[in-house]
């Protein structure tokens, strides 16, 4: 067993948990301070409509992403699995299919969306002062995707392996470089939007290569040699056939958010955009310890589904989901008491973006009690390869109760961004019913990898 490998099915079932866990979340905590730091030095130095176009041309880059993601989902339960159950040389071919796929992806997507670019702004609504903004960030981040995608099919493959401390390692390096970029870029160029972009790209570029450098150089089970890239059938078809359920999930998702985008554009305008983005931006931190220990429950839970030790796969899930539901519900807490104070780290000058996000953070906050059951459950599911029904879960709850709400309350009832607000854990408490009813249903079990 190589460095990168780490096997979850044996050992103190909550120690294994939490020693995976935490290098997760604080990797994704960085990766968020990376995302929040274009806000805040945009926010901070070059003004609202900036602030805004970040905010807006992030959403479409932030759906792509999101749906490679879910792809990678794919990649890292069948290589966990195959992990678990010592099969080497297939976990070898899923990852240069994963890989392969992925680079193929990214260059398809890449010339599509910078074709449809001013389309997709029009789309969304985007308001005439932040358009040139917002355009202006999302040409270089769809110029750069390769490196964003790249950075998460790295990540992806060496968590199902069972290491998140490389990750961390690697994400830590992009978000200081970023950082500093902006600052450079953006605080002394005053760049504004474009700045941000670029420091964005060149620190996730930055990221993957050092990673594929240290990789090649320590005997990962993938050596990148351009031959080496290939795409095996049997590999391919389990990836997307675990992975493209997650992958059409996460779009569906982000697409849902892209329409509120879209609806609080046209009901408040670029204060409104703002406010909306800042919350967004605030709200990829509150969530961190659900996504992170909703993936590293995925993680861990398909090792032990491949090697057999059902009884740590329930463990896991309870240990897990415990501890996400303690850390959310006092973020819960902390935005209900400093709502304002969270909104001026963004910007403090601009009372009217201040007022319109303290509205929408007052409705929106109520989700954090409901999302670490549904991530944490959701990561069960997804272990034994049941990303169809996460998928089918997660477009009903965004298009049937989300999109629904949003409209309902912040349109038709005439509430604005309090009642666009309301859709998020409208959504979520949808969804929480469908997901204890397969939990109890016992359907989860079947394992979906290996044909039950």
């Amino acid at each position: 067993m190589s460095s990168f490998e780490k096997d979850l099915s044996k050992g103190n079932v909550v120690k294994q948990l939490i020693l995976f866990a935490v290098p997760f979340l604080v990797s994704n905590i960085i990766q968020s301070c990376y995302n929040v730091a274009d806000m805040l030095i945009v926010g901070n130095f070059s003004g609202t409509v900036s602030m805004s176009g970040v905010n807006i041309g992030g959403q479409v880059t932030f759906i792509l992403t999101n749906i490679v993601v879910g792809l990678c989902t794919g990649g890292t339960v069948l290589i966990a699995q195959y992990l678990g159950a010592q099969k080497r040389e297939e976990m070898r071919r899923a990852v240069a299919t994963l890989m392969t796929t992925l680079i193929c992806a990214a260059v398809i997507i890449t010339v599509v969306s910078l074709l449809l670019k001013t389309q997709i702004l029009g789309w969304i609504r985007t308001p005439e002062e932040s358009f040139e903004e917002a355009s202006r960030y999302l040409t270089v981040t769809l110029t750069g995707i390769i490196f964003i995608f790249g950075y998460n099919v790295l990540s992806a493959v060496m968590r199902g392996m069972g290491d998140s401390k490389r990750p961390f390692y690697f994400v830590l390096i992009a978000c200081v470089t970023n950082i500093v970029l902006d600052l450079v870029l953006v605080a002394g160029l005053g760049w504004g939007a474009f700045g941000a972009a670029v420091a964005t790209v060149i620190s996730q570029a930055l990221s993957m290569i050092l990673c594929i450098i240290y990789m090649v150089k320590n005997g990962f089970v993938f050596d990148f040699r351009p031959s080496s890239f290939r795409i095996y059938k049997r590999e391919l078809e389990m990836i997307f056939k675990i992975g493209t359920p997650a992958a059409i999930q996460n779009g569906v998702t982000s697409f849902s958010f892209l329409i509120i985008t879209a609806l609080v554009n046209s009901i408040g305008g670029v204060n409104a955009s703002a406010a909306v983005g800042v919350v967004g931006k605030f709200n990829g931190f509150a969530i961190m310890p659900a996504v992170a220990m909703g993936s590293s429950i995925s993680t861990m839970c398909a090792q032990n589904v491949g090697a057999g030790q059902w009884d740590r796969v329930k463990k896991t899930c309870r240990v897990g989901t415990l501890a996400a539901v303690v850390c959310s519900y006092l973020i819960f807490i902390l935005v209900r008491v400093f709502p304002e104070d969270i909104l001026r780290l963004f910007d403090s000058s601009n009372a009217e973006m201040i007022k319109i996000g303290v509205e929408y953070i007052s409705t929106f906050s109520f989700d954090y009690l409901l999302v670490p059951l549904c991530f944490c459950l959701n990561g069960l599911f997804i272990a034994t390869g049941h990303t169809t029904f996460t998928l089918m879960n997660s477009m009903l709850s965004a298009l049937l109760l989300r999109i629904p709400a949003s409209v309902f309350f912040g349109s038709i009832m005439g509430m604005g961004i309090m009642g666009v607000g309301i859709g998020a854990p409208a959504a979520s408490a949808g969804s929480l019913v469908l997901i204890v009813w397969f939990l109890l249903s016992g359907r989860w079990k079947k394992n979906v990898v290996k044909g039950g």
